[in-house]
């Protein structure tokens, strides 16, 4: 017995005196993807006020009470359509006076053209006709008693009494002849000019007045919907204040301040989305303006975004997310963006999977971006492996596991093949796509 305990403790000691075996360093499991080249589109993404494709206020010209408004708030017109009457009686009166006086001046100047005029020139050439014939008279009466002067058979006295009466017959006549000749040249114009010219006051007075009574209605300048109707019947419409607000909202402009980085990448034309996540609204459209010069306020580009609105549904003034398809990369490098991590010293990184079982920390320059890829600048080659699931946390050079990616349930994995293909249609209709939050993915280019 006693041998037995010297024996035991002499196996115990030996055992205290092995040396510790070398801790194991745990192994970590984690996902890969391989680097690979695909096409991967840039979209330029931003935050947008949505303005209407035409906007009216409707101000009265006139200052007078309201008398009616055709129209309530929220209603469709079209163009010219009456929205509104503002009291308009005197204006009526004014009217009625201006068309007698327009009435009065044409009837004076059918007079002057059609008889008074006429009749002075009547008379006129009736006074040069009998004014010749008595000079003519009269100059063969001199004549007759000028031959018998000069044959003795008459006295001097009665050839210069006939000399005097043809002197006076040519004078009379002389200034007949220019009293007509003055009436074609001058007078007869100026009269007719001078009644025209009434009558044409006349009827300008008398157009004023209509014009002022047209303005006591008030019409819609475009087609759209009423946005804004500030007074009510009765109340005093002043002459250049807004009186009506008309909207045409059938198509929506989304006005968007763009980085010049990445509004160097658009034009006029390229494809775009329109979207109000929270109500479900997604409309496509076309970039329709690109600034050419830079806001020195907020040093961006404004760029608008030109879209049909179905319904009315997105109102002006609201804000939205606009993402434009500036152009589709080929063959570029890409990873998943599950892989992308952020780095200790700014910027992005990723963790590579190397062949020494060991993760391997990866600076990384990116381009475009989509919501489940993004193109590398900089940093990977086609072949390598990523990261993409279990790559937190891990430091650089620790021991991995590839492990097979976790199972999806049937729902998960009819959502994803759902996802894949709206996927591809988005790709066959060149449209921007959108993101897991509900929002289009923006170009990741700084």
């Amino acid at each position: 017995m006693r041998t037995f305990f010297t024996l035991l403790a002499l196996a115990a000691l030996a055992a205290c005196s092995k040396p510790k075996e070398a801790e194991t360093e745990p192994v970590a499991p984690v996902q890969v993807t391989e680097v690979q080249r695909d096409s991967i589109r840039r979209i330029v993404a931003a935050d947008a006020i949505v303005y209407p494709l035409d906007q009216a206020s409707v101000m009265p010209k006139i200052s007078a009470p309201v008398k009616e408004f055709k129209i309530q708030r929220g209603d469709h017109v079209q163009k010219d359509q009456l929205l509104a009457t503002l009291e308009n009686r005197d204006l009526q009166a004014a009217v009625a006076e201006a068309k007698q006086l327009y009435e009065q001046a044409q009837s004076g100047q059918r007079n002057t053209t059609g008889a008074q005029l006429p009749e002075d020139a009547l008379k006129a050439r009736q006074e040069v006709a009998a004014s010749k014939e008595a000079m003519d008279a009269s100059q063969k009466v001199y004549e007759s008693r000028k031959q018998l002067f000069e044959q003795g058979a008459l006295a001097r006295r009665l050839v210069d009494e006939a000399n005097v009466a043809y002197v006076q017959a040519r004078s009379q006549y002389d200034i007949a002849a220019q009293h007509l000749q003055a009436l074609d040249r001058v007078s007869q114009p100026e009269q007719t000019k001078n009644a025209q010219a009434q009558a044409d006051a006349a009827k300008a007075h008398y157009e004023a007045a209509l014009a002022q009574l047209s303005y006591s209605e008030i019409h819609s300048p475009i087609a759209g919907v009423i946005a804004d109707r500030p007074l009510y019947a009765g109340e005093m419409a002043a002459a250049g204040s807004p009186l009506l607000t008309v909207v045409n909202v059938s198509r929506v402009i989304a006005r968007a301040n763009v980085p010049v980085s990445q509004a160097a990448a658009l034009k006029v034309g390229d494809s775009a989305v329109i979207e109000q996540t929270e109500a479900g609204i997604h409309l496509n459209g076309k970039v329709t303006v690109v600034s050419p010069a830079v806001d020195p306020n907020s040093t961006t580009v404004e760029v608008w975004v030109e879209a049909q609105n179905p319904g009315e549904k997105v109102k002006p003034g609201a804000t939205v997310h606009v993402s434009i398809l500036a152009e589709t990369i080929p063959n570029a490098i890409v990873i998943p963006t599950a892989a992308l991590l952020p780095s200790d010293e700014g910027g992005v990184q990723v963790m590579v999977a190397g062949p020494d079982s060991a993760a391997h920390e990866t600076k990384i320059e990116i381009g475009a971006r989509e919501a489940d890829k993004v193109q590398i600048l900089k940093g990977l080659e086609p072949g390598q492996k990523v990261i993409t699931g279990g790559g937190v946390g891990l430091e650089d050079g620790a021991k991995i596991r590839i492990a097979a990616a976790p199972a999806q349930d049937s729902d998960d994995k009819d959502k994803d093949d759902k996802h894949k293909d709206n996927k591809d249609k988005d790709e066959k209709g060149d449209k921007p796509q959108a993101g897991k939050d509900g929002k289009p993915a923006s170009d990741g280019k700084k």
